[in-house]
């Protein structure tokens, strides 16, 4: 790949954002955007300088991130177990996909009252209402991919006297990666998303704390650094996603060089 295709691959998706930023910045410095409804970006800047200078903000951001991944590692685990088990077996199917389908349709944000009563509003009931929320997207697209693995590959392969082990782990898994794989995305996403409402429950730290004390202050800069490392932290998992798809995937069209 030539090196100006290069930089274009790598610069392109941030030209949006860089000139909402400065489409921002010249508003507030112009004085259509008061500062006191939208801090300029250089105000935020500074802000987010502060709070990184202090080490409040990497404390925040460590303890919010081991909560999502926490829960991520629980939730997700058991969305791909039973993934493949329902995906595997008929029987088990039959069991047990009705009523996570339907689970599914209920907000997990919804069962925040249960979780209180069930937990309290200790770090068990944050890492469980993620877990809930990632639960599910690895829970379908796993049950998708093994379903929709080309039947013909795998009885070309009963043919040719591979063992059923060896089907699975050579045939009906890599079939199956890219749709777990994209489970996965889903479920990063998912994740970050539950982290916030999560730590509104009388979290004493973490990056919904921060912001929720902030506004109690009025420190609307601060909420805005909040929101920003979430979106940080969102595109960082996703570029994590995607590389993991890169390095799984290499004989897939999508990847293929």
């Amino acid at each position: 790949m030539k090196p100006v295709r290069i930089l274009e691959s790598r610069f392109t998706p941030w030209l949006l954002p860089v000139a909402l930023i400065t489409f921002w910045q010249i508003l507030s410095k112009t004085g259509t955007l008061p500062e006191r409804i939208l801090p300029s970006p250089a105000a935020v800047s500074v802000s987010a300088w502060v709070l990184l200078k202090s080490g409040e903000l990497l404390k925040h951001i460590a303890i919010s991130s081991l909560r999502a991944f926490g829960g991520l590692a629980i939730g997700g685990t058991a969305g791909l177990v039973l993934g493949l088990v329902t995906g595997l077996n008929a029987t088990a199917f039959r069991l047990l996909d009705t009523p996570i389908q339907m689970l599914r349709t209920i907000p997990n944000l919804a069962l925040i009252p249960i979780v209180i009563v069930w937990f309290g509003i200790g770090e068990e009931a944050r890492v469980f209402l993620i877990s809930v929320g990632v639960f599910f997207p690895l829970y379908v697209n796993t049950l998708h991919g093994i379903r929709n693995a080309d039947a013909g590959l795998v009885e070309m392969a009963r043919v040719y006297g591979l063992s059923n082990r060896a089907v699975l782990t050579q045939v009906i898994l890599p079939a199956s990666l890219p749709s777990i794989l994209n489970g996965l995305r889903l479920a990063l996403g998912i994740m970050w998303v539950t982290l916030i409402a999560a730590e509104t429950l009388a979290a004493e730290a973490g990056i919904g704390y921060m912001t929720y004390q902030a506004r109690e202050f009025l420190r609307t800069d601060i909420v805005l650094v909040g929101i920003l490392v979430y979106a940080l932290l969102g595109k960082l998992a996703d570029v994590i996603s995607r590389g993991l798809e890169r390095r799984l995937l290499p004989w897939h069209n999508a990847y293929a060089r």
